[in-house]
């Protein structure tokens, strides 16, 4: 989830300006990582970084979203549904020059569910019940009861494949499987990787990416128009894009991602806890108001915790329409006619900060006053995500397919509820196409029926590139930049 300064690009960046000769390319981010581990933080921004550049996991999310193999090439399913047997590819090296084994798999999966486990998707292995090596190349998975959704969970950024050896410093020093190699991190700043010769699939068409790290969207600007960087995934400042679409040097990729960005609510918090207060503070919120004002016009409106391009999507944005006097109505019947106060955290990404702006200035109006904090991404995984010191925040849950965290009372945003939770549960098992919709739409009715959080709109991915660079995904199924096709026109 989830969340630096720009300054001279290296030779190899320059080398670019003549074409298509040069293979590094270097991608402009907003968010740096806090590290360098995607199995034990939960923020977006290392996976943006990482995930299939360097690590892998036994599947893997292509760009429309399906689940591919990946390190494991195949899978067997027992006709009971509780094991899985996964065949390893033949011939894959970490990047130390180690060769991938069951036993690797074993102790990633295992130090994912282990009960010190500091994994922040740990719900995604609570349903394994063993794991072993079968022999070098060949791994049982066992399930505590079937799980319609296990080789998607396998994909997520969380469940890459890790070995023990190098797992002290990789924080500092990621030892993975990927087509690129980690080089190096000069903190507030920038990342570099380098083609790994040894790969095991098809080699990277780059010979090297640089990531820089670049919070202030004004900077962004010039920085892309002046080409020092060749690419900015999730571009910061979308009242730009009209300058950038005109500019024959770039193209503009405008796509989805699976970022349901909602204003979070301390449902453990009074006066949060009042199912009332929360219902009012989702009609005191104008969505057109924030996506104009904020995002330029990108953006969805939801009514749920759902992405509006999955199948099983139920438009449920009338459940909150924009109705101050309402909202003013339902905080005088819970006991709060005068209003009251609370804290607005604001992590780095424009659409927070903006959009909280916009957003404190409504609640102004019904009589909710706002103390905001901008915070950078570490303190708002200290305070808010780890600490619940928040009464409001917001935040794009850029995660696939994740409803399933309202089903954990421990969750951020600590909503409890045991028929949605027995609901999740039921849904982790079932196999039914046609049931497992049934259930996600029932899903995406009670979270917002009990105004869980205020939903915003589903983050539209924009993209600033260079017009010659090509493969860079417009939409994003995952938290990733996947470098592992990208190309410069010849």
């Amino acid at each position: 989830m989830n969340r630096l300064i720009f300054g001279t690009v290296a030779s190899a960046a320059i080398m670019l300006s003549f074409g298509a000769a040069a293979r590094d390319v270097t991608v402009g981010l907003q968010l740096e990582p806090p590290h360098l581990d995607p199995t034990s933080a939960a923020a977006g921004a290392i996976d943006q970084v990482l995930y299939s550049n360097v690590f892998e996991g036994l599947t893997r999310f292509g760009l429309d979203g399906s689940v591919n193999p990946g390190l494991a090439e195949s899978w067997e399913i027992s006709d009971d549904g509780l094991t899985y047997t996964f065949t390893l590819r033949s011939g894959v090296t970490f990047h130390d020059g180690s060769a991938l084994d069951a036993g690797d798999v074993v102790f990633s999966l295992d130090r994912a569910r282990a009960e010190d486990s500091v994994n922040a998707q740990k719900a995604l292995f609570a349903n394994i019940a063993s794991v072993a090596a079968v022999d070098d190349t060949t791994v049982a998975v066992t399930l505590t009861k079937p799980q319609g959704n296990f080789l998607f969970n396998m994909a997520w950024g969380d469940a890459v494949i890790v070995a023990p050896e190098s797992i002290g410093d990789i924080k500092n020093n990621p030892v993975g499987t990927g087509a690129f190699k980690f080089d190096d991190w000069k903190q507030g700043d920038s990342i570099t990787l380098v083609r790994n010769d040894a790969y095991w699939g098809e080699a990277a068409k780059l010979d090297g990416a640089t990531f820089k790290f670049i919070s202030d969207p004004t900077a962004a600007f010039a920085a892309m128009m002046a080409e020092d960087i060749d690419a900015f995934y999730s571009y910061p400042a979308p009242e730009n894009l009209v300058q950038f679409e005109a500019d024959p040097r770039f193209t503009v990729l405008a796509g989805n991602t699976e970022g349901e960005t909602i204003m979070a609510m301390n449902n453990k918090l009074p006066p949060f806890d009042n199912k009332q207060v929360r219902q009012a503070v989702s009609h005191a919120i104008d969505r057109a108001a924030i996506i104009d004002g904020a995002m330029f016009g990108y953006g969805t409106p939801i009514g749920s915790h759902f992405a509006p391009h999955n199948p099983a999507y139920v438009d449920l944005t009338g459940n909150s329409e924009y109705d101050p006097e309402k909202a003013k109505a339902l905080l005088a019947e819970a006991g709060f006619a005068e209003g009251f106060s609370t804290t607005l955290k604001l992590p780095p990404p424009s659409y927070a900060r903006r959009g909280g702006e916009i957003i404190a200035a409504q609640l102004r109006e019904v009589g909710i006053e706002t103390e905001i904090s901008n915070l950078e991404w570490a303190q708002w995984l200290e305070q808010a995500f780890k600490g619940y010191d928040f009464g409001l925040t917001i935040v794009s849950h850029t995660e696939p397919m994740d409803i399933g965290i309202y089903a954990r009372p421990e969750y951020y945003f600590q909503y409890d509820n045991a028929d949605f939770q027995k609901l999740i549960a039921d849904l982790d098992v079932e196999n039914d196409p046609a049931k497992r919709t049934e259930m996600m739409q029932e899903a995406q009715k009670i979270i917002s029926e009990d105004y869980v959080n205020a939903y915003l709109f589903q983050l539209a991915l924009t993209s600033v590139v260079r017009s010659d660079l090509q493969g860079i995904w417009a939409d994003a199924p995952t938290q990733a930049v996947d470098l592992t096709a990208v190309s410069w026109a010849e």
